[in-house]
């Protein structure tokens, strides 16, 4: 794919709130009114199947608060936490793996944050031990780790590998000086280059960094800077996410604005437009979707281009047909007919787990339309395309009748050249892609007039 050219018009047109659909339908429909028992029944049926598992782990904790952070984090700088968490996680996991079907294996594992390198290298090495108890791994998982390279050492990297882990992925965001200033991260190139020699060094097959645009001092002119460094570095994949600015979800949001240093929305814009025409030019990443680039010979590229590609709560995937597992305070499971989400306060979590109960805060359970309208939403963000002969064929529906309002309402995106459609299906344009998000809203039948929708925007 030669170099994407962004409109800047069709941005300010089509940049709306919606969805990010790593769920369908997304987890502002989950309900606090499904019990366990409920629940239980789904994920007994569920392990009748011996297909592979996808199991996650939240680490919440992280010693500063980054002023843009919009996760689930706790603060603190107390490390004696690190131990009580893993030991939780491990009554966690003993109380849920007898329901899980023995013959059943981790084709995937991924620790996310906060941070989980919060984590001294031995209570990484205990939480291994709980994990490899309980699970056996696939011969060619994918094991992926988020790491802090401000306070990584390289046995945090040694034991990471020690317990199974081939991927890592850390956060950037700006290496302008001022910006990370304002943003209260401090972490000098430098810093960020060791972390990824020692990655290099002891084995890591993969290596992502996470880029924010939309910070406070950043210019096209400083950014452009950023995106020479990076790379420099050659990361196998990058994610390059826009700044949402929502300080009445996250308060400490409200820093940035004080210091009156955001940029316009015109100037966020010419962000994304130089994000995506740099990272493309000479066939160097190629644009996944949504905030994804990767190398061509990338994993995550050459399963897109096989149609292979998958969307969960992780992001993109390339294993298909896994069931995500997830463990720690508000992490989110998923399986065929349900999803379901951890207590998302530390306490509320930690008492049920040390009382053996499954920490459930909230859950979603699929209709037959929901399971048809999540797998073409799956197939329009992952694979680019619909073929509805194949759609009609695999959900056993006359996917052009069922879908027929759906697809003409994608007339104006056509117009605008974000897709193409004939009477065998459709195929997203290399400009769509930017768009990605808005053509699959146009499936959703759970979507909320704009005013009301409770997502971030969608460019």
């Amino acid at each position: 794919m030669s170099t994407l050219k962004v409109d800047l018009g069709l941005v300010e047109k089509y940049n709306v709130a919606g969805p990010r659909y790593t769920s369908y339908p997304p987890a502002t429909k989950f309900t606090d009114t499904i019990t366990w028992p409920q629940l239980a029944e789904k994920i007994a049926a569920n392990n009748r199947t011996t297909r592979d598992l996808s199991i996650y782990f939240h680490i919440p904790f992280c010693e500063t608060l980054c002023w843009f952070c919009g996760c689930t984090t706790v603060i603190t700088l107390n490390h004696d936490k690190g131990m009580a968490y893993v030991n939780s996680l491990g009554r966690e996991v003993a109380e849920m793996a007898p329901r899980l079907n023995p013959q059943r294996k981790a084709g995937q594992l991924h620790f996310g944050g906060g941070s989980p390198t919060f984590l001294k290298p031995d209570e990484i090495r205990r939480l291994g031990e709980i994990i490899h108890k309980h699970f056996t791994f696939s011969p060619d998982i994918e094991a992926s780790v988020e790491v802090d390279p401000r306070r990584l050492t390289r046995d945090h990297l040694v034991a990471l590998r020690e317990i199974g882990f081939n991927r890592a992925s850390m956060g950037v965001q700006d290496f302008n000086p001022k910006v990370q200033e304002a943003v209260h991260r401090i972490q000098p190139r430098e810093m960020t280059q060791q972390a990824m020699d020692w990655m290099r060094e002891l084995g890591y097959g993969s290596i992502n960094l996470d880029l924010i645009y939309g910070l406070p001092h950043q210019t096209p002119e400083s950014f452009n800077e950023t995106l020479d460094t990076v790379l420099e570095m050659k990361p196998d994949r990058l994610a390059v996410f826009s700044y949402a600015h929502v300080p009445w979800v996250k308060p400490a949001q409200k820093i940035l604005e004080q210091q009156e240093h955001l940029p316009a929305a015109e100037t966020k814009l010419q962000l994304l437009k130089l994000v995506i025409e740099k990272l493309t030019a000479n066939n160097q990443y190629v644009y996944i979707g949504m905030d994804h680039f990767a190398r061509p010979n990338d994993e995550l590229a050459v399963a897109q281009r096989n149609k292979q590609l998958q969307r969960n709560f992780q992001g993109y995937s390339t294993r298909a047909g896994s069931d995500i597992y997830a463990f720690g305070m508000s992490s989110i499971s998923q399986i065929p007919d349900a999803y379901w989400q951890n207590e998302k306060e530390l306490p509320k979590w930690q008492e049920a787990v040390d009382a053996g109960r499954v920490p459930l805060q909230r859950a979603y359970f699929l209709t037959d339309e929901d399971k048809i309208r999540r797998e073409t939403i799956m197939r329009v963000m992952c694979d680019l395309s619909l073929d509805y002969a194949a759609m009609s064929q695999k959900q056993g529906i006359n996917f052009a009748e069922h879908f027929a309002p759906e697809l003409a309402s994608l007339a104006p995106l056509e117009a605008d050249g974000l897709v193409h459609r004939t009477p065998a299906g459709l195929e997203v344009t290399d400009t769509g892609r930017l768009f990605i998000r808005n053509i699959a809203m146009c499936f959703d039948n759970t979507l909320a007039p704009v005013a009301e929708r409770k997502h971030s925007r969608t460019i």
